[in-house]
């Protein structure tokens, strides 16, 4: 029985990988190097300064981890906040649905907290979730299960009544380290993402309703 349905942001809630992609390939770009997409594909589901750590040590860039994560999360909020976007298809109705049968959800996202809560108030979603937790503010990102294990910590829920929504490896490889089940999300936007390791596979947010038997 699901007592809890926790989310992941980037991808999930917001189809926000082409953002992040465009960012962080114009970044690169800013410093004089170059990646491509199917490079960064590799590190979707990770936390910033896991993934900028592997990539300055990768390309040599002189710049501190900490310098390339401000100069790109300010691009990316600008971006974020200028442009037209709505939630992921189907999100905004499941969202309804757990609230109407009072099941509490919870973001764990291994976005920084500040881009957290710009996309949560850009889509005015606060108020539909219990707790919030950012890979950053746990000891390991994903794919360990830390950011997962805090969420459902601060939930009160055991992690095996979770229920996760996932569309990274790497995040699909966190739940299930945390003992949850977890549905991955084939969005196409994503990248390659292998999502094998998940218990149940959708290609658009609106299965999940039957998956979870609330239909």
């Amino acid at each position: 029985m699901i007592q809890a349905f926790i989310f992941d942001m980037d991808g999930v809630i917001i189809d926000s990988e082409p953002l992040h992609f465009e960012v962080d390939i114009q970044v690169m770009n800013d410093y004089g190097s170059a990646i491509t997409h199917e490079q960064l594909e590799q590190y979707v589901g990770m936390t910033n300064p896991e993934m900028w750590a592997a990539i300055k040590d990768e390309h040599q860039l002189t710049q501190s981890v900490s310098e390339i994560i401000e100069y790109q999360l300010s691009n990316k909020i600008e971006m974020l906040t200028s442009r037209e976007m709505e939630p992921i298809d189907g999100i905004r109705e499941l969202l309804a649905e757990l609230k109407a049968r009072n099941i509490p959800a919870a973001i764990a996202s291994s976005s920084p907290p500040v881009f957290i809560s710009a996309v949560l108030r850009k889509f005015d979603l606060l108020d539909h979730f219990q707790c919030v937790v950012s890979g950053e503010e746990v000891e390991k990102g994903k794919p360990a299960p830390d950011v997962y294990l805090k969420a459902a910590e601060l939930l009160g829920v055991d992690p095996e009544h979770c229920m996760v929504l996932e569309d990274a490896r790497h995040g699909v490889a966190a739940a299930k380290a945390a003992g949850m089940k977890c549905i991955g999300f084939v969005n196409p936007n994503s990248g390659n993402q292998d999502l094998s390791q998940a218990d149940h596979v959708v290609n658009s947010v609106r299965e999940v309703p039957q998956i979870c038997q609330f239909e």
